[in-house]
C-alpha cells in the first residue's frame, strides 16, 4: 500500500531527531497554542482510544501510564469514564506544565525511546496516543510498555498510518504476538485527525507475560 504524503499537512512530520521534536513541542505548547490547534483540527485520537480502553478495562481504579501525555488530553477523556489514577510522561516540559492541575498523580519528563525508569509489572495499563508518528517514538518502546505493565493489563495506542510499515511497527506487533508477549484485543483504522486527512491505526493489546 502506498504511503500517504502527510508531510505538507502538519509540519511535525518533517522532524527527525529527539531534540527537534522537543523544541517543536516546547514552542507549540506556548500560550496554549497546542490545545487550541487540537480543537480546531478536531483531533479525535484521545477520545477514540479512551473509549476503546474503557470498553475492555472494567477496573476504574487501575493505575494507567499515559506515555506521551502532552497536555493531558487522554487523561481528560479517561476521567469521563471514571478512571482516576494516571501517571503522565512526555518529552516536552512546556506541554507538561499545561496539564490541568490534579488530573495526574505524577508527571515526568522522559524520552520514550530510552528505557523507562519504572519497575517491571508496575502499571495496570498503558495509553500512548499521538506519539507513534514521524520522527517520534520507535517500535521498541512497545517492549518497555509490556515490561512495565502487569500481566493481563491493557496497552492502547495509535500509530500514524504513514509510519506503520515504514518504521516497522507492523513487524514488531506481529513479533510480540508470536512470542506470546501480548494478545490482540482490537486493531482498526482510526479517524485520528480527519480534518487534516491524517489517519492512524488504533490498537489495544492484553499483556500475557
Amino acid at each position: 500500500m502506498a504511503q500517504k504524503d502527510v508531510g505538507n499537512k502538519i509540519p511535525i512530520y518533517k522532524l527527525k531527531t529527539t531534540d527537534e521534536v522537543m523544541k517543536y513541542y516546547d514552542e507549540w505548547g506556548d500560550k496554549d497554542k497546542y490545545n487550541k490547534d487540537m480543537v480546531d483540527w478536531n483531533y479525535t485520537g484521545p477520545k477514540e482510544t479512551a473509549e476503546t480502553f474503557n470498553k475492555h478495562e472494567k477496573n476504574k481504579d487501575t493505575l494507567i501510564f499515559d506515555a506521551g501525555c502532552g497536555t493531558g488530553l487522554v487523561g481528560l477523556e479517561l476521567k469521563k469514564y471514571s478512571f482516576k489514577n494516571f501517571h503522565g510522561a512526555d518529552l516536552s516540559q512546556t506541554l507538561l506544565d499545561t496539564v490541568p492541575k490534579d488530573l495526574y498523580q505524577k508527571l515526568i519528563k522522559v524520552d520514550l525511546n530510552q528505557p523507562i525508569e519504572v519497575e517491571d509489572n508496575f502499571y495496570g495499563g498503558v495509553m500512548c496516543v499521538g506519539t507513534f508518528t514521524f520522527g517520534h517514538v520507535k517500535p521498541n518502546a512497545l517492549d518497555e510498555f509490556i515490561r512495565i505493565t502487569k500481566p493481563g493489563g491493557l496497552i492502547c495506542f495509535t500509530i500514524n498510518e504513514g509510519i506503520h510499515e515504514e518504521y516497522g511497527f507492523d513487524k514488531k506487533i506481529d513479533l510480540l504476538k508470536k512470542n506470546n508477549k501480548w494478545e490482540e484485543v482490537e486493531f482498526f483504522k482510526s479517524d485520528y485527525i480527519a480534518s487534516k486527512d491524517v489517519n492512524a491505526w488504533l490498537g489495544i493489546y492484553k499483556v500475557t507475560t
